[in-house]
């Protein structure tokens, strides 16, 4: 099963970035070899560019509030699990607790970097980062791994609080829907949503679909289109009636947000 998913707004769209961007700085940082670092410096410029959002950390603080606020009642209801309760409010406030430490903004230790802004400016510039170009960058990648996981680390580390409220908010929000299974007749499929509040569509194909979905959402319906994947030929809508499974995800206290 291949699951794609859909954000129905900017908010979990930029979320969705930022995971996609830690999740790859993350790998190639912790591998050894020079090509590795040089992906994973490039994630690094990535996520800085996209924290430039002003409204990034404010928007991270406010939905976690959202969520402790709505979170705290469950304590009286007996169908609740108390020591998994408290262990993810545990978590929510030390999360909290590191966005609320942070300060400045996000990213500005990176940019405040000639070195850095002088490899980000290359890069920039299909091949631009060769050894004759960036002959400080060469030195750099030809010094021992564990000198370039130093550094790599010392620059990501302030962006980690960060990482850990996508983190925790995503995984809520992914947990909030159950799956429902459906059959697209002859490649298409709409569903009228009722007045259900959806900030994350899931779609799971089995992998023997060579197909994905194209989704068109609003909060009245859901249209999907499912389309042949083919790197000889155009996309076209896949004409087999094809079951797939659809997850609508919100995170508590969705609908004022949504809305």
């Amino acid at each position: 099963m291949i699951v794609y998913e859909y954000p129905l707004n900017e908010r979990i769209r930029t979320w969705l970035r930022l995971e996609d961007l830690f999740d790859k700085a993350a790998f190639f940082m912790q591998a050894g070899d020079p090509r590795s670092h040089h992906a994973g410096l490039l994630a690094l410029f990535e996520l800085v560019d996209v924290m430039t959002r002003p409204e990034l950390r404010s928007d991270l603080i406010q939905e976690l509030e959202r969520q402790k606020q709505s979170l705290e009642p469950l304590r009286a209801n007996p169908a609740v699990d108390p020591e998994r309760l408290d262990r993810l409010l545990a978590r929510v406030a030390g999360v909290l607790a590191e966005l609320h430490g942070l300060s400045g903004k996000l990213g500005q230790h990176v940019r405040d970097n000639d070195w850095l802004n002088g490899i980000k400016s290359r890069t920039a510039i299909p091949g631009g980062a060769c050894r004759f170009d960036l002959p400080g960058y060469h030195y750099w990648l030809n010094q021992p791994a564990a000198r370039r996981n130093a550094d790599l680390g010392q620059w990501l580390a302030p962006l980690l609080p960060v990482r850990n409220g996508v983190e925790l908010i995503l995984e809520t929000l992914r947990e909030s829907g159950g799956r429902e299974r459906y059959v697209a007749s002859g490649g298409l499929f709409q569903l009228m949503l009722g007045g259900r509040v959806v900030q994350l569509l899931r779609v799971g194909l089995d992998e023997q679909w060579a197909c994905v979905p194209e989704v068109s959402a609003n909060k009245y319906a859901v249209n999907l289109r499912l389309v042949s994947v083919d790197t000889a030929l155009k996309a076209r809508t896949c004409e087999q009636d094809i079951p797939f499974e659809l997850v609508f995800c919100s995170l508590i206290g969705g609908a004022a947000q949504a809305a």
